[in-house]
């Protein structure tokens, strides 16, 4: 039973009681009687009224409810022409206008953050509570699609660092975890920028500066010790026999030393330096082809096996000449380097480097395996970066001039562990 109904039945209990109590008092009185019994129907029409009037608040509160509970903010409670009652409409009217300005502002900004996410290059990852995807923008769910094994790389990544990491296909990528509350609680995101050709370029430029730097200093550095050995050189007949031949050996190795550093700094600048490519149609089976009769023999008088799957119906392909064949010079030298390197430590491994073309839809593949699996626990984002090497007595310049290339070419590429033994560099390119 609902508070009016309960306030109903007492006002109609208590002036009942007092009828029959007048009738039964006031019986010999029957003017008085009626006179009375007229008062008290008076006050119970009255008292019905006013319990009404009083409770018609709790129904405007009932109808405030019910349009919060179905957030229907836009509907309005009709105005009342009690004075306090008007006052109650009115404050509800003014909170549901408010709330319906607020929902409305949130929605234009819900609306305007997703039509960011989706627009926005960059690609977004927002977890839940439990660390789960919660949310993915069109860049992010076509950089996972392509590149699942990159999750890895991203869950590695701290609160508040930044970090570079570098997909399988050489694609590289700056990421960054923040946070941000949520009823109270922490949720992460990620924020995943894949370096453009601009911020590449600014990379590049930062490299080339300190590489022009160091190498201006270190050539002149090396060439006045050249000239300052061979000037000592003079006084080795004023020594003894075997105290000049101690003393040429000493200059003779710091000669060779100061001619090691020259050609070190050489290869950077030979990466920094590097012309623009001059893009020309040419097949990709005849650099192959050069490439491995140069180093067949090579191979051979090392125990190592050639394989070649060649494939005569690849088309052309835009590209230089020359850049191509030195970074896939780089490529092959590498995997053989790497099956001597593996010899040593597993001396019962086979002694293969395999090179497979493919044309797949107009699309032309080349891979070169070898089954010196030095890779297999290297991660991916330290492939291709300057200074990172597997060769012992390694200057980690090969690969970097391999990425400058593939880069400039617009080639995709990829160098990891296939899982089965063997390393593999593919690199993938569109015909003219």
């Amino acid at each position: 039973m609902t508070l009016r109904h309960k306030l109903y039945a007492y006002l109609v209990a208590m002036h009942v009681l007092v009828i029959v109590a007048v009738v039964v008092l006031l019986r010999e009185t029957p003017q008085t009687m009626l006179l009375l019994e007229a008062a008290l129907l008076v006050s119970l029409f009255l008292g019905l009224r006013l319990i009404r009037r009083a409770l018609e608040p709790l129904g405007y509160t009932r109808h405030f409810h019910d349009l919060l509970q179905d957030q229907h903010y836009a509907a309005r409670l009709q105005g009342s022409s009690d004075g306090e009652l008007g006052e109650l409409v009115a404050l509800f009217n003014s909170m549901l206008e408010r709330l319906y300005r607020e929902r409305l502002q949130l929605g234009e900004q819900q609306g305007f953050l997703d039509r960011l996410l989706e627009a926005t290059p960059s690609a977004v990852i927002v977890f839940d509570f439990d660390g789960n995807i919660s949310l993915l923008n069109a860049s992010a769910q076509a950089l996972l699609d392509n590149g699942g094994a990159l999750m890895d790389q991203l869950d590695a990544v701290p609160l508040g660092e930044s970090r570079m990491i570098s997909a399988l296909d050489g694609r590289r990528y700056r990421c960054q975890r923040g946070q941000f509350h949520d009823r109270g609680f922490p949720r992460h995101f990620l924020l995943v920028e894949e370096l453009t050709e601009e911020l590449e370029s600014s990379e590049k430029s930062t490299y080339d500066k300190l590489i022009r730097v160091l190498a201006h200093e270190v050539n002149n550095t090396v060439a006045a010790t050249g000239s300052v050995l061979d000037s000592l050189l003079y006084y080795r007949g004023q020594l003894a026999d075997r105290d000049g031949e101690d003393f040429g050996t000493a200059i003779a190795a710091v000669k060779q030393r100061n001619v090691r550093l020259g050609e070190f700094i050489e290869r950077f600048t030979r990466v920094v330096k590097m012309p623009a490519p001059e893009l020309r149609p040419c097949a990709l089976r005849d650099i192959m082809d050069d490439i491995l009769y140069l180093y067949r023999e090579p191979c051979r008088s090392r125990g190592i096996q050639i394989g070649w799957g060649r494939c005569d119906d690849a088309p052309l392909l835009p590209l230089d000449r020359q850049l191509l064949e030195q970074a896939l010079l780089n490529v092959v030298k590498n995997a053989m380097e790497a099956v001597e390197q593996a010899r040593g430590a597993r001396p019962s491994i086979a002694q293969c480097i395999e090179f497979v073309l493919v044309c797949d839809d107009g699309a032309v593949r080349l891979s070169v395996f070898d089954t010196g699996n030095l890779l297999g626990g290297v991660p991916a984002e330290q492939l291709f970066t300057p200074f990172f090497t597997t060769k012992k007595g390694g200057q980690g310049i090969g690969l970097l001039f391999v990425r400058e290339v593939m880069g400039r070419h617009g080639f995709q590429y990829r160098l990891a562990a296939t899982g089965d033994g063997r390393t593999q560099f593919e690199m993938m390119a569109q015909a003219v």
